[in-house]
């Protein structure tokens, strides 16, 4: 009987193939209350099994293939991060010593406490970091259990679902296979041969779940979120994974698998036909340049930019850098080394490197937590947070001017909203050269840019200009903010409207003063890499686009189609209108 389950679209394009199932890995927990006196034995089980772990994803790491991806990379640096984070083991000690748990008792106890806190966060890339810390915890439990990892050369026998530590391949399987799982951790899709899967689909997990991530990275068709798809689906069914409608289709009829196998030649085509634009300009019929840049969250990450043309790093999260530490943030050597990684890597053309966007809701040791925090979306973070820690800001500071000695370095400060935020930042900025100077350190000069995107910022563009090099609209959290619109709450995420007509407006006004200014305005949120609102912002006036890498050649293909002074009207008329979606043909 064939059917369909829903989740999110994460990575395009469309794959078809049988089912490999992985059934969940979580291991049965014993509760048990212990004797004094084997306090320490258990304390010695757990730094045991935490040892055994940090081998296990220290050698995972040591030995990535040469062509894995870099996001690989990053998340397994994540998951050695959780796994050494002080507040994980200073709380499972404290469930062994002070109630008497068993150890797999106490680490189960504290993931719960972590858990919750990664549920309150506002950002949706560190909430999802959740998950991370629980396959971290899934896997000390495991080696507390005497179950491990079994090594590559195991192989899938059809018929028959398999755990995630168990799930190999061998090199002859000829049909092609997409992956099913309640949720995958990146070191177990390291045991995976890279070229077998198609496609993934997961229960669990959002846009910026590490799945999604290396889905992207590997430009292989993703679904996640699709909740009780690894239930409802059973070894070896034949499945089409949609990427671009979110939707995976089980034991597909002959003819709905014949018009996606048309579908999936026509993307093939199409994917081909956009890598020859790698070293194509991006220049409108008109002749006007548009500068396509790359989002990058690691110093590594700036190859992949390269390698689709990207002229620049619009955006470089520099909080990245500051996740998962234990005990400490990352000092100013540590941060220098990095981004300097990150310019050496692109060349010479310039990276935007964003100062960390990071708050009170956000799980760092340095971090003020306490229950006035009820909404961190408008708490202490981002500028806010830097500006509460004048010692942390001038350090990254400080890091940040010694890289510009390297190559073009552009600083971007998020979520400025006040004239006095400005004036503070602008001084910390000083202070941090001539804290260089006295020391004679060398650094170099940086073009300084401001985010918007808070209505207030956006409404109070003129004031920004006066004091920015240039600007960047951050149009996730300004849609966010205009809306007053958790995004990452379901219950009202369908309110979540890019073309809402005050947000066209704020943007477009933005736009519009940047360019009258003379001052340079990019767009660094979903909006600019989506193809399907590429005309508009052209017509809108924007020249300058900054997306995750993989997005760069289909946005520049539509550059290129553009004649951008013709889109000017129609855009205007798009302003104008009630329904702007359904004047772009985007109305559902």
């Amino acid at each position: 009987m064939t059917f369909s389950v829903h989740g999110l679209a994460v990575a395009r394009g469309i794959a078809i193939g049988r089912a490999v199932l992985v059934a969940s890995s979580r291991v049965d927990v014993a509760h048990y209350f212990i004797e004094p006196a084997q306090v320490s034995s258990e304390l010695r089980r757990l730094a045991q099994a935490r040892e055994a772990v940090l081998a296990e994803l220290n050698h995972l790491h040591d030995n990535l293939p040469k062509d894995s991806p870099p996001e690989l990379s990053a998340i397994l640096e994540v998951h050695l991060m959780l796994l050494q984070d002080s507040m994980l083991e200073e709380g499972v000690t404290g469930w062994i010593r002070e109630r008497l748990y068993n150890a797999e008792w106490a680490l189960t106890s504290q993931l719960d406490v972590v858990a919750r806190q990664f549920d309150e966060m506002d950002d949706p890339y560190l909430r999802e970091r959740k998950g991370d810390l629980e396959q971290v915890v899934e896997r000390m439990l495991r080696h507390m259990k005497g179950v491990t990892h079994v090594m590559p050369h195991a192989s899938v026998k059809r018929g028959s679902p398999s755990r995630q530590q168990d799930l190999q391949l061998d090199d002859d399987m000829d049909v092609p296979l997409v992956l099913v799982a309640h949720d995958l951790s990146p070191a177990d899709m390291l045991q995976f041969k890279q070229s077998v899967f198609t496609g993934f689909v997961t229960d669990v997990g959002g846009k910026t779940s590490h799945t999604a991530i290396v889905a992207r990275s590997l430009d292989i068709p993703a679904v996640v979120g699709a909740r009780t798809a690894s239930q409802l689906v059973r070894q070896d069914d034949w499945i089409i994974i949609d990427g671009d409608a979110g939707v995976v289709i089980v034991n597909p009829s002959p003819i709905i698998l014949a018009e996606y196998g048309f579908k999936q030649r026509q993307a093939d085509l199409e994917r081909e036909r956009l890598l020859r634009l790698r070293h194509t300009p991006a220049v409108t019929l008109d002749g006007q340049r548009v500068d396509l840049l790359a989002n990058i969250e690691m110093p590594e990450d700036s190859p992949a930019a390269l390698d689709v043309g990207a002229v620049g790093v619009g955006l470089f999260r520099s909080e990245f850098l500051f996740m998962g530490r234990a005990g400490a943030l990352p000092d100013e050597e540590e941060q220098y080394l990095a981004y300097k990684r990150a310019v050496d890597g692109m060349k010479g053309l310039p990276v935007t490197i964003r100062t960390v966007d990071i708050g009170a809701d956000k799980p760092l040791d340095r971090t003020v937590k306490d229950e006035t925090h009820l909404n961190p979306a408008l708490g202490l973070r981002a500028i806010r947070w830097s500006l509460a820690d004048p010692a942390m800001f001038l350090t990254q500071l400080r890091a940040i001017l010694r890289a510009a000695a390297h190559g073009q370095v552009h600083l971007l400060i998020p979520m400025l909203a006040h004239a006095r935020e400005i004036k503070q930042t602008l001084a910390l900025l000083d202070k941090a050269r001539s804290q260089l100077d006295a020391r004679g350190a060398v650094f170099g000069p940086v073009k300084v840019g401001a985010m918007i995107e808070v209505p207030a910022a956006a409404l109070s563009v003129k004031m920004f200009l006066r004091h920015f090099d240039f600007l960047s609209v951050g149009t996730n959290d300004l849609i966010q903010y205009t809306l007053a619109i958790d995004r990452a709450d379901e219950l009202v995420a369908h309110l979540y409207d890019p073309l809402h007509p005050a947000v066209l407006r704020l943007l477009a006004d933005t736009i519009a003063e940047s360019r009258a200014q003379g001052k340079s305005v990019s767009v660094c949120g979903e909006m600019a890499g989506d193809p399907a609102m590429t005309r508009l912002l052209l017509g809108l006036g924007l020249r300058s686009f900054s997306m995750h890498p993989t997005q760069i050649l289909a946005v520049k293909q539509e550059v290129i189609r553009a004649d951008a002074s013709r889109l000017e009207a129609w855009a205007q008329d798009v302003l104008a209108s009630d329904e702007p979606a359904e004047l772009m043909g985007l109305k559902n």
